[in-house]
């Protein structure tokens, strides 16, 4: 069965969907072989109660569960007619918020092992997410301009602004 074409959509980058899938795996991968077998990198749970690390951890999955709710519906649930910057709801208070939510769940398990080799694949999985959205960015410039790039200057790309401009 063929891919229904949705006009709304500009792109992603080619490696995106894999480079993601990839860094989830090794995430996963080192975060439990460290947090439940090796134990090399998770000496900071020593400072901090796992009676306090869970409930913390699990609010901060939540809420990142949440936003990737949220701006994947905007996307892809509702009717998008008009064909344009989606500026609305989570996309008005940042750019990126699915990819944000991705690396907000990974801050939520971080929190809960508190380990450091999974911190060092968090690392670079947020410069991955940021090179393919600055990717994606050029594709939506492209296909929008000026309308995009005075959704550029309003919106931040990845943490909200406390006070409007």
């Amino acid at each position: 069965m063929a891919k229904k074409h949705k006009d709304w959509l500009t792109g992603e980058h080619s490696k995106g969907d894999m480079g993601q899938l990839i860094l989830a795996c090794l995430f996963a991968a080192i975060w439990i072989a460290d947090t439940f077998f090796l134990r090399y990198t998770t000496f900071l749970n020593q400072y901090i109660p796992l009676a306090i690390r869970i409930p913390c951890g699990i609010m901060v999955i939540a809420a990142a569960l949440y936003l990737g709710k949220v701006a994947l519906t905007t996307v892809f649930a509702e009717e998008n007619k008009d064909v344009g910057v989606i500026d609305k709801g989570i996309f008005g208070v940042v750019r990126h918020p699915v990819y944000l939510s991705e690396i907000i769940i990974y801050t939520g398990l971080l929190i809960i092992s508190m380990s450091l080799a999974a911190a060092a694949v968090w690392v670079i999985t947020i410069g991955f997410l940021h090179w393919i959205s600055k990717y994606e960015e050029k594709l939506l410039l492209t296909r929008f301009g000026q309308d995009y790039e005075k959704h550029i200057q309003k919106v931040p790309m990845w943490f909200p602004r406390l006070f409007k401009k």
